[in-house]
């Protein structure tokens, strides 16, 4: 097994962990909400990825053709409904994030948290 040919899963690892870093490491909501939506799509890629059968076809059953080796469309099936989840999520985030802005004026946690501790 070489290391490199499992390269779906560095990439994986790799937009997974920038995905999380940002969500970490920055103050600016927008910012942490792109970070939460790479992190999504780093699991996408995961499940994605995993459903690939070398040699797989279409699971459509044909005449002729005795043992088949088939991919399995439940991953796929289920990526399309945790896109969509994850856009309506992102969305609610960012009318979250409109209505933080009116109320205090920032979108930056320190400044929202700073003015949280003054009332």
């Amino acid at each position: 097994m070489e290391l490199l040919g499992y390269y779906n899963y560095w990439v994986f690892a790799v937009v997974l962990c920038l995905g999380l870093y940002t969500v970490i490491t920055r103050n600016n909501l927008i910012k942490k909400l792109l970070g939460l939506s790479i992190f999504q799509s780093a699991v996408f890629l995961l499940y994605i990825t995993m459903d690939k059968v070398d040699g797989g076809t279409a699971p459509i059953i044909q005449k002729g053709v005795s043992d088949p080796i088939f991919s399995n469309p439940l991953p796929q099936v289920l990526i399309l409904t945790a896109i969509v989840v994850g856009v309506s999520t992102t969305a609610l985030g960012l009318a979250i994030v409109v209505r933080i802005k009116e109320s205090y004026g920032s979108i930056e946690e320190d400044d929202i948290l700073a003015r949280d501790s003054e009332l």
